[in-house]
């Protein structure tokens, strides 16, 4: 047996007492040492605290972090991922596909009516409204009255007066607000059209184009401030409002209004007299359950008759009537369309029937102009 200093190792093979002998059975290599879990406190830390605080500390396993790490990274993850699917369900602004319908551009049918002589003026504003059909309209907002909502197989009462006050509130910004109406800021039209439509909207003010897409005049009632102003902020109105179901998804809603407007020459305070600017519009509204909630249209179709009008004028961007005492400058179709009727002509230029005050007689054919 080894004496009391040998080394643990054991004596040297081949020395007294070395091979198997009994310091064999605590030998710890240095694989073992480096692996131990326990460590010492220090002499300092034992006195700090010698009842509780033990001798040994245990060092923690670098693996072990790791692991506890990744599971809380994990568990954020998975709680992010949560939140934002929870957010895009229950998030009130879907897009405009959120339905499964696609959102379809608005088409447009914008027909000018050429005066077939001097337009009629008068010394007053009243004065013109009393010999015009429309001094028995309704002023304003008034002029658009909505039926009663009653309810259809798939939609409460409530959602059809929903789409009847949207579809009145569309044709309040876009017929009568003066600012619209004389060229101003279009943003209260906007705002109420399904966002699938603004796009065509927008380019339609930036770039208008005559046609079936890109005139301004389909979406609103538009003069030109270069030329005209309006003469009186009390606009005519008379016309009708229908609501239905289309399918179970979908609502419908359709008008048709006459519009008369007092104009002057843009930027003169008198010498003209006010003559009358009349407009037919016939819209036709689309309304899913989204736009419902979030108060918005979608305007598929746009029917407009205007006049007086010169038919060589662009009248894409905005009107430019014909005013007090002047004439189209050139001729126009023989047959006369009647703003004021109801009904639909295919023109592409009409001939504004007489009336008293430039408006319109019972005829509602009109000629195409090439």
């Amino acid at each position: 047996m080894s004496g009391p200093g040998d080394p643990p190792q054991g004596t040297p093979e081949g020395a007294p007492g070395g091979g198997d002998d009994e310091y064999r059975s605590v030998v710890f290599d240095e694989s073992f040492v480096r692996a131990a879990q326990l460590q010492e406190f220090s002499a300092e830390e034992r006195i700090a605290d010698p009842d509780h605080i033990p001798a040994v500390r245990r060092t923690p396993r670098l693996h072990r972090g790791l692991t506890r790490q990744a599971l809380v990274l994990v568990l954020l993850l998975a709680v992010a991922f949560g939140t934002a699917i929870y957010i895009g369900v229950r998030h009130p602004y879907q897009s405009p596909t959120a339905s499964g319908r696609r959102t379809e551009p608005l088409r447009m049918t914008v027909i000018p009516l050429a005066p077939p002589g001097r337009v009629p003026g008068a010394p007053t504003v009243r004065a013109l409204f009393r010999k015009s059909p429309a001094a028995r309209f309704a002023i304003g907002g008034e002029g658009i009255r909505l039926p009663a909502a009653k309810p259809t197989p798939h939609f409460s009462d409530s959602q059809i007066m929903s789409a009847l006050t949207t579809a009145k509130d569309y044709l309040v910004a876009s017929s009568l607000d003066p600012q619209v109406v004389g060229g101003g800021s279009t943003e209260p039209v906007r705002e109420l059209l399904d966002p699938g439509q603004t796009a065509q909207f927008d380019e339609s003010f930036a770039r208008p184009v005559p046609g079936a897409r890109y005139a301004a005049t389909g979406w609103a009632v538009r003069l030109n401030p270069g030329t005209v102003r309006l003469a009186d902020p009390e606009i005519r109105v008379q016309g009708t409002v229908h609501a239905a179901e289309a399918d179970s998804r979908t609502l419908e809603v359709t008008s048709e209004h006459t519009f008369v407007y007092a104009v002057r020459p843009a930027g003169q305070a008198g010498g003209v007299e006010p003559s009358l600017f009349t407009v037919h519009r016939e819209l036709h509204f689309r309304f899913d359950r989204e736009d419902l909630r979030a108060h918005r249209a979608e305007l598929l179709v746009s029917y407009v008759q205007a006049g007086p009008l010169d038919c060589a004028v662009d009248w894409a961007g905005g009107f430019s009537p014909v005013l007090a005492g002047q004439r189209a400058s050139g001729k126009g179709p023989a047959a006369g369309t009647d703003p004021y009727a109801r009904g639909a002509a295919t023109a592409l230029c009409g001939a504004l029937a007489p009336h008293p005050a430039g408006g319109g007689a019972k005829g509602r054919a009109a000629a195409p102009t090439g």
